[in-house]
Parts: structure tokens; C-alpha cells; sequence
């Protein structure tokens, strides 16, 4: 036996081959073997040799990896077991097919080599139509394992891009539906982008809440964030004398006011009814536009439901809705300073919040205030919401 490094037989062997030839890694550390695999298969193939463990892994491992490996169990250093460990081990080899190519021929070998990772096995002294009938089997399984691989991630990566683009259509029309109901409302600014961060905070804080948890999973969270900007869709239905009023509504028009509530819920069932199945954020955008005005006393409306009858999105929703417009600026108000919000918001916990929703709230506050300065009116913004109110009050 010799540990000659064989990898460069002959020019011939080792020059560019054609496109359409699968290359054989050979292992073997008897030159004798080496040269007569290379006779046996360089016709079919192009091949490549190495005298020991060592020198195939690293050939293995190259950029252009073998389509198949002939490998020799009986090696100084590292034998073939070891070897073959090796390949089916690394990401990069794992999928190359070995066929063991041995003098060893007791059946609890072969056995054993199997169980390693190996496609077959061929005892020495070898016949060259068996050994080249076995690697046209094992090649062209290897094509078609090959193939269905590629078209499945090629069906992976169209299947991702599809949905990413149906997720940003999705995310555009719901957002655009949004703001053209607060377009209506003269001074809502970036009330949506606040009220998503807003909420999206909450419900983080209380996923692992015993009243909340079952609740509040990633994926729900994910759904709130996008329904959120719903929660006002119904407004669009509320005429604009009452909805641009600056001053205060009277009993008659805080009525109507009130069914932006339920024109919210049934423009967004209708929606879902033309769709013809159910989607899951639009069955909490449904509990958030129809349920974000209750309170937890029961005093609130369209319902009057109270505790955990309110759903707990509306919940939520409640109070990041509340938050936003005691510190921003409307057509009937001042805004208020960070501290009279929260001063407002603790006192109203029991009656128009859920207590643990507010004590999540005053663990965040500082985190409230940092979105509400983030994404704050900007004066283009609402310019043209006073435009809209005052070409709609001519």
C-alpha cells in the first residue's frame, strides 16, 4: 500500500471536462485500485482520485463537489466509516452518494456501512459491469433526487414570494381603507401608526399574563397589529356635519356617532361575506371596530358589555385609542401633556380599562411616550385634513 497523492493521474483525467459527464470521487489508498478505477470509468465519467481519508473529504469539500463517491473502508488514519461519518455530517456533502468499495465482506460490515449514510456496497475484487451498472442506478437516483429538491425550493421561494406579496396587497388595502376614513377626521394624523405600535406594546407585555396568555401568541399579536387600523373604518359612514363638528355633539348626533361602531363591524363582515371564507385578522378587526368603545364597567357602547365580556383586542384597542387622543390635538380639544394622560388613564382603571391592561400600560408608558414623539402630525398631514374639513363644510 502506498499514500501517494493520486489526484492527478493524467492530464487527460484531470483537465475540464464535458458538462454532461458526473464526476466519481475515487478514495482508495492502493494505487493499484485507484488506477484501475480510472481505467474502468473514465470513458463515462470524469473522475477524481485520492490516496487517503483526509485528501477525499478535502476534495469533497471543494466548491464543485463529486456526484458520487467510491470509498474504500481499509485506510491508514482514517478509514472509511470515519470517512463516510465525516461526509454525511457536513451540509456541504451530506447529500453526495457513497458506495463503500471494499475487500470487507462480512455482512454485519455491510450492515454497519449502510447504517452510516452509504447508497451500496461492492466487495473487491470487483466486476466493472457491476460497479458501472450500480453507479448509473445510484447517478440517476441522485437526478431525480436532485431534481425534486430544486423544484421544491424553487416551489418554496415562489410559494414565499406569492404570499409576501399577498401580505403587502393585504397590509397597502388596509391601510389605504384606514386612512381614507381618517382623512374625514380633521386632526387624526399618524393616529393608525401610533395605535399599531400602541397596541402591539400591550400585547407583548401581557402574553405571558395568566388572563391573556392563551390569548396573545405570536400570530395573534401579528393579527392585531394589522387590524388595528380598522378600528375607525365604520366613520366613513358617519355624515360629516357630525363626524368635522368642532364643538359638542348633541344627544341626537352622538347617536349617530355611536354606529360608526357597528358600521365598522358590518362593512368589514361584508367584506369578509364577499370573500366567501374566513381570515383571521378580519375576525379581530370585526371585535376591534365593533368593541373598542365598551368599557370595563359596562357603560360604554354599542353593547354595554363589560369585563371579560369585552374581547380582549377591543380591550387593548381601548386603550391605545384613548391614550392617543388625550395627547394629540382635535377638532373639540387641546392636546394634554404625557403625565395628564397617564394621570387620566389610571384613574379611569376598573371603570373604563381592564386594571391589567393598565398596569401593562404604566410598565410601557415610557414606551408610549417614545412612538407618540416617533411618529408625531406632521404639519403637511394636517393641512390637508383641515383643507378636506373645510371644503366639506362649504
Amino acid at each position: 500500500m502506498t499514500n501517494t497523492p493520486m489526484t492527478a493521474m493524467t492530464p487527460e483525467v484531470n483537465s475540464v471536462h464535458a458538462p454532461e459527464k458526473s464526476t466519481i470521487l475515487v478514495i482508495d489508498d492502493t494505487e493499484s485500485y485507484l488506477y484501475l478505477m480510472q481505467s474502468i470509468l473514465s470513458d463515462s465519467y470524469h473522475v477524481q482520485l485520492a490516496s487517503s481519508g483526509l485528501q477525499g473529504l478535502e476534495i469533497a469539500n471543494a466548491f464543485d463537489s463529486p456526484d458520487l463517491i467510491l470509498l474504500d473502508i481499509l485506510m491508514p488514519t482514517m478509514d472509511g466509516y470515519e470517512v463516510c461519518r465525516q461526509l454525511k455530517a457536513n451540509v456541504h456533502t451530506h447529500d453526495i452518494p457513497v458506495i463503500f468499495l471494499t475487500a470487507k465482506s462480512a455482512e454485519d460490515d455491510e450492515k454497519f456501512g449502510l447504517e452510516l449514510g452509504a447508497v451500496d456496497y461492492i466487495t473487491k475484487p470487483i466486476s466493472p459491469a457491476i460497479v458501472l451498472a450500480r453507479l448509473r442506478t445510484q447517478l440517476a437516483l441522485k437526478a431525480a433526487t436532485d431534481f425534486l429538491r430544486d423544484q421544491n425550493s424553487f416551489l418554496a421561494h415562489e410559494v414565499t414570494e406569492h404570499t409576501r406579496e399577498v401580505s403587502a396587497i393585504e397590509d397597502v388595502t388596509i391601510l389605504a381603507m384606514a386612512s381614507l376614513a381618517e382623512t374625514r377626521d380633521s386632526d387624526t394624523g399618524n393616529h393608525i401608526q401610533r395605535t399599531q405600535r400602541y397596541v402591539k406594546a400591550l400585547a407583548w407585555k401581557l402574553a405571558t399574563h395568566p388572563r391573556f396568555s392563551e390569548f396573545l401568541s405570536a400570530q395573534t399579536i401579528g393579527l392585531l397589529f394589522k387590524s388595528v387600523p380598522l378600528h375607525d373604518i365604520g366613520k366613513v359612514g358617519i355624515p360629516d356635519r357630525i363626524l368635522l363638528k368642532p364643538g359638542k355633539l348633541t344627544h341626537e348626533e352622538f347617536e349617530i356617532m355611536k354606529t360608526h361602531t357597528t358600521l365598522g363591524r358590518d362593512a368589514i363582515a361584508h367584506a369578509e361575506h364577499m370573500l366567501g371564507c374566513e381570515v383571521a385578522f378580519l375576525k379581530i378587526a370585526k371585535e376591534i371596530a365593533y368593541s373598542h368603545q365598551e368599557k370595563w364597567d359596562g357603560t360604554g357602547y354599542p353593547q354595554g358589555i363589560k369585563g371579560d365580556q369585552i374581547p380582549i383586542s377591543a380591550r387593548l384597542m381601548a386603550l391605545a385609542d384613548v391614550y392617543d387622543a388625550l395627547i394629540n390635538r382635535r377638532t373639540y380639544k387641546e392636546p394634554m401633556s404625557h403625565a395628564e394622560a397617564v394621570n387620566i388613564i389610571v384613574q379611569a382603571s376598573g371603570r373604563h380599562f381592564d386594571p391589567d391592561v393598565v398596569d401593562a400600560f404604566m410598565a410601557l408608558q415610557d414606551n408610549f411616550q417614545f412612538i407618540a414623539m416617533s411618529f408625531t402630525d406632521s404639519a403637511e398631514d394636517l393641512q390637508m385634513k383641515r383643507n378636506y374639513m373645510a371644503i366639506a363644510n362649504m
